[in-house]
């Protein structure tokens, strides 16, 4: 059974940065941040391919960045100049498919996570 975990989730002050990690029960050819604000559309923040491949939504270009521990099958996001915008609750995903990009739909991910809350305050 394929399970992902988040953790790192925190309020922080805008201009703060977090770092989530996602520990995953396996290896796959993508994995990816996505992050719901109440309210709104699950949507695609950044994404990186088994080759180490990224991709960035235009909204975190710059201030995220997506990386992987191969050998110990876990994701992070390391978030940096924190904005009040970037508040949602953060998924990790993964799936098996060799399109991957931050603009992935949320549908065409297999495995998710529960979701780490990220709240950003002004």
């Amino acid at each position: 059974q394929v399970q992902l975990m988040e953790f790192g989730g925190d309020s922080v002050q805008a201009g703060g940065s977090l770092r989530l990690s996602c520990a995953a029960s396996g290896s796959f050819h993508c994995m990816a941040w996505f992050r719901q604000p109440a309210g709104k559309e699950r949507e695609g923040v950044a994404s990186i391919y088994s080759d180490g491949e990224t991709d960035y939504a235009d909204s975190v270009k710059g201030r995220f960045t997506i990386s992987q521990d191969t050998a110990k099958n876990t994701l992070f996001l390391e978030m940096h100049n924190l904005k009040p915008e970037d508040t949602a609750l953060y998924y990790c995903a993964a799936d098996q498919r060799y399109l991957c990009t931050a603009g992935m739909q949320a549908a065409g991910m297999s495995y998710w996570g529960k979701g780490t809350l990220v709240s950003v305050s002004s």
